[in-house]
């Protein structure tokens, strides 16, 4: 069987675009030239064609909404219907194509993705996104790294076959399912936005892909690289639609699956109505999802508290604190606590804001105007509660981008909205305990919230380490110890959530692409029998 060696991380090796060098000087260069060249037009891909709609969004750039970055087409039933037939087309040589082939179209994918079209992607990245060349180019490393390293896994797995007996011959076909996969994907991460759709077509399945209306023109470049690289057509149709609209693909009978990331609302919805149809499925379709956290950082009175600081500001204010991993709950022991804050308030004037094609800022805009308003709706919450006081922060405009300061707020209410709902912008809530109450407040800290996504501890001493591991086990699927609970690596920190967090199959890990696959265990007897009897029957 033909084998990949095992990949090098692409996130090991992503550019610093510091001043002076020439990948800054090009980065520069695609930012001006995507802004100059704004409004794009973005259609639909059905069956590798472009196809335009009268039904138009206008897609703004977060830091600069006076900025039209490009009008897109969006899918109404007609086009959904059509995206169905083509997928189910394609299926009937996708599913039989040699698995090889398959595998060399994503790993080709990669390489233009890391070389020829990297700075055009990181530049999309940044001004539809607002993220600053930091977070735009790990967020580039992670999809090369997915397409690499699901390769990588895949020739794993179907190199996983059944024991073999007397007179027997026995293997497993790796089949895929039998109908389209819908990939949900979330605007805040366009590696996410890569993988959901590719990790099914890799194991042969076909996709229809609904990317979250706030991240097509990033998205858009994934499809079009896809399409250079030799996917298809009908593989992965690119159709942004209405959410209204989902049932349309749920009632087909050939629906086999969904990979989501997205809201835990949206998500709760979209299984109601594939419930709804069960009975009328060629078969059972599998769900894949993640929806989202409300990640902890836990600071042991053993702790370093420059490590902490620096934790929380990189863990809860990267990419404007709208990651699903970023810190956004914070308890801090009382003895410590005092140290971390002046620290925090020290680097604060450092932590700029502001349009991120001014690569001097570290923070850019919050996605939309509905996230601002979301966001800023805590911050007044706080400053409003008897229980809560903003210590750092606060101050938001939406002017010219949507922006929002690095806030710090601290609660004396340990069950407190702030410490529970996902907020998904740059606000970090602190709780203070006592020192003697470090086991009750991992206790706390496990119940509060429905999610449990990510979390991490800082401490030097083991047996804090050891207890909060054990208190938290069911809090975190991806749990971290002196670190940040944010920058998980395809490969080594395969990431995924539990309970309300998601089904934590493990995006980039042999979990995942097992959930895209159907196997048949073949049985060839090399000598069958010619006689029915059995010994015990005697003569």
């Amino acid at each position: 069987m033909w084998n990949i060696s095992k990949p090098l991380n692409e996130s090991d090796r992503i550019f610093s675009y510091s001043p002076g060098s020439l990948e800054r000087q090009s980065l520069v260069e695609a930012l001006e030239k995507i802004s100059s060249q704004a409004p794009y037009r973005i259609p639909l891909i059905i069956g590798g064609r472009e196809v335009w709609t009268e039904n138009e969004m206008e897609l703004r750039c977060p830091h600069d909404h006076s900025l039209i970055l490009a009008r897109c087409s969006l899918a109404g039933e007609r086009e959904i219907e059509l995206a169905i037939e083509t997928s189910l087309h394609a299926w009937k040589t996708w599913s039989v194509f040699p698995w090889s082939h398959r595998s060399a179209i994503f790993q080709k994918a990669a390489d233009l993705l890391a070389n020829n079209y990297r700075y055009r992607n990181i530049a999309a990245i940044m001004m539809n996104l607002s993220k600053n060349p930091y977070e735009a180019e790990i967020d580039l490393a992670e999809l090369v790294d997915f397409w690499r390293y699901n390769s990588f896994y895949l020739n794993q797995i179907y190199s996983l076959q059944p024991e073999q007996g007397n007179h027997e011959f026995n293997r497993f076909d790796w089949r895929p399912l039998e109908g389209p996969v819908l990939a949900v994907s979330p605007f805040n991460f366009y590696s996410i936005g890569g993988n959901l759709p590719t990790a099914p077509a890799i194991c042969g399945n076909v996709v229809l892909w609904k990317p979250s209306s706030s991240a097509l023109f990033s998205n858009f470049e994934i499809i079009s690289l896809l399409q250079e690289a030799g996917l298809p057509p009908g593989v992965i149709n690119f159709i942004p639609f209405s959410s209204s609209l989902s049932g349309k693909i749920f009632q087909d009978p050939f629906f086999s699956g969904l990979h989501f990331t997205g809201s835990y609302d949206t998500f709760i919805n979209l299984q109601k109505e594939i419930a709804r149809n069960m009975s009328s499925y060629r078969s059972f379709p599998r769900v894949v999802g993640e929806t989202g956290g409300k990640d902890f950082v836990m600071i042991h009175a053993s702790a370093d508290p420059q490590e902490a600081a620096t934790g929380i500001i990189r863990g809860g204010f990267g990419y404007q604190g709208q990651k699903c991993s970023a810190a956004s709950r914070v308890y801090a022991s009382e003895s410590l606590w005092d140290d971390i804050f002046h620290i925090i308030k020290g680097e604060w004037p450092r932590i700029t804001v502001g349009p991120v094609n001014d690569l001097d800022n570290y923070m850019g805009a919050v996605i939309s105007e509905e996230s601002f308003r979301k966001v800023t709706s805590y911050i007044e919450y706080a400053a409003k509660s008897p229980d809560a006081e903003i210590l750092i922060g606060g101050g938001y405009d939406d002017r010219r981008g949507w922006f929002i300061e690095p806030t710090v707020i601290e609660t004396k209410d340990p069950d407190s909205p702030l410490l529970r709902e996902e907020i998904f912008g740059p606000v970090v809530t602190v709780y203070v305990y006592r020192d003697v109450d470090f086991e009750k407040t991992l206790q706390i800290c496990d119940k509060t919230t429905r999610y449990a996504l990510t979390g991490s501890i800082f401490a030097d001493n083991r047996e804090a380490i050891c207890q909060a591991e054990r208190i938290l086990r069911f809090a975190a699927g991806n749990f971290y110890i002196n670190d940040k609970p944010t920058g998980a690596i395809v490969g080594r920190q395969p990431f995924g959530g539990s309970r309300h967090s998601g089904t934590n199959d493990k995006a980039g890990f042999y979990g995942n692409l097992m959930r895209w696959l159907s196997p048949r265990n073949i049985k060839e007897t090399t000598l069958p029998p010619d006689q029915w009897g059995r010994p015990f029957m005697g003569g």
